[in-house]
């Protein structure tokens, strides 16, 4: 025991924070909006599936006018049409200075809350035959989602050079859930994971409720917490973690999906000194990219560090662009 309670100790320093949950801003606005006759889906109770259905019952002109009218809401409903949650993100996006940096983007979500979250689509989410998600670890928010100093670090780095790597892949670059700042127990735990797993999750659904195929789903870091809390209910073809410290998960049975799991931890990634174990609600369990976990391995010798998985030229981004495309049996 004393083991184990050294090895998490260094989980001990950082800083707190409190999950965005609950339905998007300008949801009260939007319950008590009349104007069709009718009650319009509830934010926080709706389906994708019923969110896709009733969007389907209104015309275009009325689709945009809700758009116009609840931007924050629209852009944000899983479920509603791709094209109308860029529409309206870019509203959002315009009353709302701080995030400036995200305008003229193909944003799929954009919560202003807390320290910010977005999704940005590369591509043709719409028509691609092939879909990727990218899912991020600690330190990103809408104002970290994209650094120029970080270039394959950042999920918006990530999507890009997957994109390049995989074309005709439309990449989701998702910064949708509150992560953990530093290496403290946020990290350790998995109160922020669930959060960022249920909100995984009803992304998901909403891509199927917009006949979106079901994406391979790339997580890295802390995002692969998320992901292993998401994974009996995500509708991913293939989950794939990288850099990851685990999974909430002893094996991959545990994880109770019918997705395929792969799993790349490079010699240099300091992920490995973080205990793969679970105590008092501290760690993450099982190194996913261990020879008992059953995942399928992605070569990632020649990658560098932390963030150089979608590093330019390494097996590991050639990996996940054939994961991306569908071509690895």
């Amino acid at each position: 025991m004393g083991v184990v309670v050294g090895g998490t100790a260094g989980w001990a320093a950082g800083s707190g924070q409190r999950a965005v949950t609950g339905p998007p801003p300008g949801s009260e606005a939007w319950r008590d909006d009349t104007s069709l006759g009718r009650a319009l889906p509830d934010p926080a109770t709706a389906t994708p599936r019923e969110v896709a259905a009733f969007f389907r019952t209104l015309p275009a002109a009325r689709q945009k006018d809700l758009a116009r009218r609840h931007p924050t809401v629209v852009g944000n409903l899983d479920g509603a049409p791709v094209a109308l949650r860029y529409e309206a993100n870019a509203t959002a996006l315009r009353r709302d200075p701080r995030f400036a940096h995200l305008a003229g983007r193909q944003v799929l979500a954009f919560d202003p809350r807390g320290r910010g979250q977005v999704a940005e689509v590369l591509g043709d989410l719409a028509h691609s035959r092939h879909v990727a998600v990218v899912v991020p670890g600690s330190d990103i928010d809408a104002g970290t989602y994209d650094r120029a100093g970080d270039p394959y670090g950042t999920p918006a780095g990530m999507a890009r050079q997957l994109r390049t790597a995989a074309p005709g892949t439309a990449v989701i670059a998702w910064a949708g859930y509150t992560t953990p700042v530093g290496v403290g127990l946020d990290a350790a735990t998995g109160e922020l994971a669930e959060a960022g797993a249920q909100r995984l999750a009803r992304l998901t659904d909403g891509l199927a409720a917009q006949g979106v195929p079901a994406p391979a789903v790339f997580c890295h870091s802390y995002g692969s917490v998320v992901c292993g809390l998401a994974a009996p209910r995500l509708g991913a073809r293939d989950l794939v973690v990288l850099g990851s410290p685990g999974m909430r998960a002893g094996t991959v049975t545990d994880l109770r999906t019918t997705a395929r799991v792969w799993a790349a931890k490079d010699p240099s990634d300091w992920i490995s000194k973080v205990p793969n174990v679970r105590f008092l609600g501290l760690g993450h369990g099982a190194d996913p990219a261990g020879p008992d976990f059953g995942a399928r391995p992605v070569p990632a010798a020649d990658a560098h560090g932390h963030t150089g998985y979608f590093a330019p030229g390494t097996e590991s981004l050639r990996t996940f662009a054939a994961i991306a495309r569908g071509d690895v049996r």
